[in-house]
C-alpha cells in the first residue's frame, strides 16, 4: 500500500457510460482516459467497484429515500400596476405571467405557491384584478401575503375566498407533508413602508405554532425583523422584532421565507435559517452602508425543496433567455504532476 502523503484521489464522471468511481493511482491516469469508454476494462485494470447514475437525457434515477420531497415556491414583490403603468421602465404583469409560465412548465408538481407580498405597488384595484385574472392561469394551489404596497380592503373586495384570520388579516396557515406552512399578513396600520405584527396577529401566530404541537414550521412574511446593513432598507423593517422573536422562541421553525427588500439574500435570524428572494420586477442594488439605488437584476422565485432533514432553497431565474449547454463531465484530478492536467485540457480543447 503506498504512503498515505502520496496517495492521490481521482474523482471521475464518464457520462458516455454513466458511471462514476474513486482511484487513488496516479499511474493510472493515462489508463483511464485510453479506457474511458470500455466499462469492462476499466473495472478490471482498476479492480473496484462502479456506481453507475442516470446520465443527461436518459430517465432519472429513482429516489432512495421515499417519496418526493414537497416542492413550496416563493413568488415576492409583484408591483402590479393597472393596465398601461409600467413599472421602472418593466411591464409588471408580463413580469408575472413570466412566472407563472415557468412554474407550470417546469414546477406543476410544486405543492404550493406562496406570494410573499408587495401584490401590487400602490394598493390599487384595478391592479388586484390583474392579479386575480393573472392566477387564473396557475395549476398549482397558491396562498397570498400582504406587504406594503398593498391595500387590505381593496385586496379583499377581489379575493373574497381569500382565507382570513378571526380579525380579518390576511393570514393562514396550511399543512404541507410535516409541516405547517404559516403564512403572515405584515402590512402596517397606518399604511407606512415598514412592516407590523400587532398583538391580535401575533396572538393568532402563538395559536397556531401550539396547534403544530412542537412540530416543525415554515413562515412566509414580507418584512424581514432583522438589519441586513443597508440603511434605507433596514428603516423598512419590521416594527419590534422582538415580540416576534418571543413568540417563535419556543416552536420549531425551520425557516423564514421573505421578500420587501429586492435583494437574494440567506443566513439566519435567533438561530433561525431565513432567505429573502428578488422582486419579479426591479431590485435594490448591493450598496452597504451607502444611500439607496435601483437596478433592473433578473427575477428570480425560490423553489424550497421540504424534508424531515432539511429545508433546500433553490433560486431560479426564470427569464434567463441565454445559452443552455448540455453538460458533458469530465475527468477532474488532482495529481502531483501538473503536466498531465494540462495534456488532458490540450485533448479537449
Amino acid at each position: 500500500m503506498p504512503d498515505p502523503q502520496k496517495r492521490l484521489l481521482f474523482i471521475v464522471s464518464l457520462s458516455q457510460k454513466g458511471v462514476a468511481f474513486d482511484c487513488s493511482r496516479s499511474k493510472r491516469l493515462g489508463a483511464l482516459i485510453q479506457y474511458q469508454n470500455n466499462i469492462s476494462l476499466l473495472r478490471q485494470f482498476f479492480g473496484m467497484t462502479f456506481h453507475s447514475y442516470s446520465a443527461r437525457g436518459e430517465q432519472p434515477c429513482k429516489s432512495v429515500s421515499g417519496p418526493a420531497m414537497p416542492k413550496i415556491i416563493q413568488v415576492s414583490d409583484l408591483h402590479l400596476t393597472p393596465a398601461g403603468v409600467s413599472h421602472l421602465g418593466c411591464n409588471p404583469r408580463v413580469r408575472l405571467e413570466a412566472a407563472i409560465d415557468s412554474i407550470n412548465n417546469e414546477h406543476a408538481d410544486a405543492d404550493l405557491v406562496v406570494f410573499t407580498g408587495d401584490l401590487t405597488a400602490l394598493g390599487q384595484g384595478a391592479a388586484y384584478v390583474a392579479l386575480a385574472e393573472c392566477l387564473k392561469a396557475l395549476r398549482v394551489p397558491f396562498r397570498l401575503c400582504l406587504g406594503n404596497g398593498d391595500h387590505r380592503g381593496r385586496f379583499l373586495e377581489v379575493f373574497k375566498e381569500v382565507p382570513i384570520d378571526e380579525a380579518g388579516f390576511v393570514q393562514t396557515a396550511v399543512k404541507i407533508g410535516h409541516h405547517t406552512v404559516i403564512c403572515l399578513d405584515t402590512l402596517s396600520s397606518d399604511g407606512g413602508h415598514s412592516g407590523e405584527l400587532c398583538e391580535r396577529r401575533l396572538g393568532w401566530l402563538d395559536a397556531r405554532l401550539k396547534d403544530c404541537a412542537g412540530g416543525p414550521a415554515l413562515l412566509f412574511m414580507h418584512h424581514p425583523p432583522f438589519e441586513v446593513g443597508m440603511p434605507f432598507l433596514d428603516s423598512l423593517a419590521l416594527k419590534h422584532p422582538e415580540r416576534l422573536a418571543a413568540v417563535l422562541a419556543p416552536h420549531d421553525i425551520t425557516h423564514i421565507f421573505l421578500g420587501h427588500l429586492h435583494r437574494p439574500i440567506a443566513g439566519s435570524w435567533r438561530r433561525i435559517p431565513m432567505s429573502v428572494v428578488r422582486s419579479t420586477v426591479s431590485q435594490f442594488a448591493l450598496r452597504l452602508g451607502g444611500p439607496p439605488a435601483r437596478c433592473l437584476e433578473a427575477p428570480f422565485y425560490a423553489v424550497a425543496l421540504v424534508s424531515d432533514e432539511s429545508v433546500v432553497v433553490h433560486f431560479h431565474d426564470y427569464m434567463f433567455d441565454g445559452t443552455v449547454m448540455k453538460y458533458e463531465p469530465v475527468p477532474a484530478v488532482i495529481v502531483d504532476n501538473e503536466a498531465v492536467a494540462y495534456e488532458y485540457q490540450k485533448g479537449r480543447s
